[in-house]
């Protein structure tokens, strides 16, 4: 291994583990509000001590489901059972880079639950993932995929493989040498993996093409493919377009319109770059993205010729914000987008990247709607300050349940072997994000917490599940 790339890993480890440190200090310092929460703290604190994002994932969804239990104490007992995935999967991925140097990595798929249907969620490959992450994705994930009313059950998976500064010769050799084993355990009806932060349609490319070789037949194994090979117009932009959708639902339901919002997005993946291009064409003023870097700024607004330019650095070059040289644009290479005055909140970057200081400064600063578009990108005080300001606050497992719908759609497209229209596509999503807003709202109402979407989405995402698990035979 080259020594450069052995000073990098050394720093990013280091690096991971005080930030690991210090997200699991600041989960065991949470005011629990219920002894149920304390009940699943304890149990899942002696069987994965080591987990902070998955026991945050698990704290926040048994926060909401206080009355669910108190209904039904068998509801408690499932919960506990979801706790645990069904299934995990470790294996080694060994691969050669350009000079021939040998590098081993380590990747995952935790098939969580397939109650409703084969194990579907993301593939993640960046240095940060580990298997608290991928548990607490694939919680979030089964919940998610429920909320859609499609037949998905949820997963996750990934590797601590960073594709960012590879020649594509090596991620080829990385991805090759990932689903030789992965591909044991994956079928258009068993588990079908899909991308996300580091597999885009490269990746996947990469990934179908090696398993089709691996199984000698043409499934729609992987979603997130190319147009032309499986994959469907859309799908790239779904979770992004479906994040706005619903932003344009919740504030319909409120008399209000999402015309002229000015609205703040961190974040600048594929999730981000196309929630700002459906906010810019309905009418709204999108006025940041960010990367590990900084931010741009933009007080009048992007607008589509500009966002083309972005969308091209960063999805055909891989290039980085500061790179941008545009008029009207301004460029912060310290602090966060949320520091801008906006009224909309779209954090579409990582887990945990919106803390308290953070939901302070956008609530004194006018902000009224937090939408989730990654998966927990706001930490459990963050949550509680939108919350007890009135801020209306919409969890990931609802707000970006757009991308697996789009996921789920090409499965569906994949089985009949045809093709929709992007306005096809387009048409279902609108629907189901529809549906999503109204199932979410409407469990809020009818469990007596009216515009509590967190709950809302929790309680609808869990009974589903649930019941299904006990009309399995808690399976």
């Amino acid at each position: 291994m080259r020594s450069r790339e052995k000073r990098g890993t050394s720093k990013r480890r280091s690096k991971r583990r005080d930030e690991t440190d210090g997200t699991a200090d600041s989960i065991l310092d949470i005011n629990l509000k219920t002894s149920y929460q304390e009940k699943i703290r304890a149990y899942v604190l002696s069987r994965d001590p080591d987990q902070p994002e998955f026991l945050q994932a698990v704290l926040e969804m048994a926060g909401s489901l206080e009355t669910l239990f108190e209904s039904n104490p068998t509801y408690f007992e499932t919960f506990k059972i979801l706790c645990e995935p069904e299934r995990i999967i470790t294996f080694r991925v060994p691969w050669l880079d350009d000079e021939q140097n040998l590098h081993i990595n380590r990747g995952w798929r935790v098939q969580f639950n397939q109650c409703l249907g084969p194990y579907k969620g993301g593939l993640r490959f960046h240095p940060t993932a580990n298997l608290s992450i991928l548990k607490f994705l694939g919680f979030e994930q089964t919940f998610k995929n429920a909320l859609t009313g499609l037949p998905l059950g949820g997963g996750k998976g990934g590797s601590d493989f960073d594709p960012k500064g590879k020649s594509d010769r090596e991620v080829l050799k990385f991805c090759q040498s990932f689903m030789t084993e992965l591909s044991k355990y994956i079928g258009q009806n068993i588990d079908v993996p899909a991308g996300d932060i580091g597999v885009g349609e490269r990746e996947i490319g990469y990934l179908f093409g090696h398993f089709k070789r691996m199984r000698g037949s043409h499934e729609g194994t992987l979603t997130g493919k190319g147009v032309g090979y499986g994959g469907t117009l859309g799908r790239s932009s779904s979770t992004g377009y479906g994040l706005i959708y619903i932003l344009q639902n919740c504030l319909e339901s409120l008399g209000d319109s999402i015309v002229g919002k000015r609205i703040n997005i961190s974040g600048s993946g594929n999730v981000a770059l196309y929630a700002a291009r459906k906010a810019i064409r309905l009418g709204a003023t999108v006025q940041t993205l960010s990367d590990s870097n900084g931010f741009i700024f933009c007080e009048d607004g992007l607008n589509e010729t500009q966002l083309d330019e972005i969308i091209i650095l960063k999805t055909k070059t891989r290039g980085r914000l500061s790179e941008i040289e545009l008029d009207r644009i301004a460029y912060y290479q310290h602090g966060k987008s949320w520091q801008i005055p906006c009224d909309v909140a779209l954090p579409c970057a990582t887990q945990n990247e919106l803390d308290l200081n953070d939901a302070k400064q956008l609530v004194e600063n006018g902000c009224r709607f937090v939408f989730e578009g990654a998966n927990m990108p706001s930490t459990a005080e963050a949550i509680d300050h939108f919350k007890s300001s009135k801020c209306v606050f919409v969890p990931g497992k609802a707000a970006n349940a757009g991308g697996v719908a789009g996921s789920g759609f090409e499965m569906t497209q994949n089985s009949q072997r045809l093709y929709w229209t992007e306005s096809e596509f387009d048409e279902k999503l609108k629907s189901t994000m529809s549906q999503i807003w109204k199932t979410v709202s409407e469990t809020a109402a009818e469990l007596g917490h009216s515009g509590d979407y967190l709950l809302g989405a929790n309680c609808a995402g869990f009974k589903t599940v649930a019941d299904a698990m006990l009309a399995h035979g808690f399976c």
